[in-house]
């Protein structure tokens, strides 16, 4: 098995900026070796969520209009933090510790598990979105495409961090 470094896209959604607790979760992030190539204040329109949620996702053809139009009524609702997170196996490693994306099912000891509890169930009888802190990149081709999505190529920097000398 090939392995590689990667970039990764993360959102601190609403819930997380409103919360106050991005240092908290980010630092999980930097804890792992995890290292920080772009970063932005956002507050995206509805046509930005559509082609991140839609044309790269495939929200609507995943879990159809409805829960798309929820997501998108949450995620209007405050700015987000959008970072490009790199690292070896990046995409993985995010995924892993954000945890399983109904809050409810995700471990503790995850962003999720720690910081959210929601379930599907509860969120679908009240029609509310599930307020699961944070967005990441499902996988490396997803990854790339949403990082040119939400960042241009000058915003993405390249530099070294101390942990590199003992991961590359």
């Amino acid at each position: 098995m090939q392995t590689s470094v990667e970039r990764t896209l993360i959102v601190f959604k609403p819930d997380a900026v409103q919360r106050g607790i991005v240092g908290e979760i980010l630092s999980r992030f930097e804890k792992v070796g995890l290292k920080i190539v772009a970063t932005k204040m956002i507050a995206p329109t509805k046509d930005h969520y559509y082609r991140h949620y839609e044309e790269i996702g495939k929200m609507i053809t995943r879990r159809g209009k409805s829960t798309f139009d929820i997501t998108l009524e949450m995620m209007v609702q405050g700015p987000v933090i959008a970072m490009v997170l790199e690292g070896v196996e990046a995409v993985a490693l995010v995924r892993k510790l954000v945890g399983t994306t109904e809050p409810k099912s995700a471990l503790p000891g995850t962003i999720r598990g720690d910081f959210s509890h929601m379930s599907f169930g509860y969120a679908d009888n009240e029609s509310k979105g599930i307020p699961n802190l944070i967005h990441a990149s499902g996988d490396a081709k997803e990854a790339e495409q949403e990082i040119s999505h939400w960042f241009s190529d000058d915003e993405l920097y390249d530099y070294n961090v101390l942990n590199e000398k003992f991961t590359r």
